[in-house]
């Protein structure tokens, strides 16, 4: 899976670079000239695009700015970390956009692509297919209230950087790669997530602790139920088992 995401990001960046070099726009078979210049975050068609020098991905300026306020930025597409101050303004895209035309996506009008936005916006055929969208339904039915304030004990957040989406050994290589000389107090947001948690607690060691810690996913050897002790001794007795 992760040969495959790498080989995707990997065909996206070369073919965004090209365009950006050639200033041509050739759409890849089966992809809307609209989506081939679409934000990777936001999914609109760039507004005021900026590139990152070292992995020439762009994105809407307003989208990455929030990548740009903490200390080690990494990519959003391709997590690679970066230089903020080699942000620059993209002129390439922008002149693309100021040049081709698509089709808007409910009147079929064509439309240059630096006023797709406005259009769509005001587009009484696209409206009209976001009012018809279904609207989210449990897949059970059921009487009883759906619970929000369940802890998510999947995915993480780096308590460095604040990178998003890491499962439990992303975060642990994540911080040894990025983030090994790191002297701050922070507190480990696997902890912080787990029933005996104190979300106020800041390990001095951090890293030794994600090392000692958590090497294995709670998720497999835990049971919410019991208490921390007794998790740490049913994950160590099955980890013992399978060697």
């Amino acid at each position: 899976m992760m040969a495959m995401f790498r080989s995707f990001v990997s065909a996206a960046q070369l073919r965004q670079h090209q365009q950006q070099q050639s200033g041509a726009a050739a759409a890849a078979p089966g992809e809307s000239l609209e989506s081939q210049f679409s934000c990777p975050i936001c999914l609109e068609v760039y507004h005021k695009p900026v590139s990152i020098a070292s992995c020439a991905h762009t994105f809407c300026g307003d989208c990455l700015q929030p990548c740009l306020q903490v200390t080690s930025p990494l990519c959003p597409l391709c997590r690679m970390p970066f230089d903020p101050k080699k942000v620059d303004k993209s002129s390439s895209v922008e002149k693309q956009l100021s040049s081709y035309k698509a089709p808007c996506r409910g009147c079929s009008k064509k439309v240059t692509l630096v006023k797709m936005r406005s259009h769509i916006s005001s587009c009484t055929k696209v409206q009209e297919q976001m009012a018809n969208c279904p609207k989210f339904m449990p897949v059970v039915p059921t009487s009883q209230p759906i619970p929000s304030n369940i802890p998510n004990r999947s995915t993480f957040v780096c308590p460095y950087c604040g990178a998003r989406n890491l499962d439990q050994q992303e975060l642990v290589k994540h911080c040894m790669e990025n983030h090994r000389n790191d002297p701050n107090k922070v507190v480990c947001p696997v902890c912080s997530a787990m029933p005996w948690g104190d979300p106020s607690y800041k390990s001095s060691n951090f890293l030794q602790h994600l090392l000692h810690r958590h090497k294995f996913s709670y998720d497999t050897f835990v049971d919410y139920s019991i208490d921390e002790e007794a998790a740490l001794q049913a994950a160590l007795a099955l980890s013992l088992s399978e060697n």
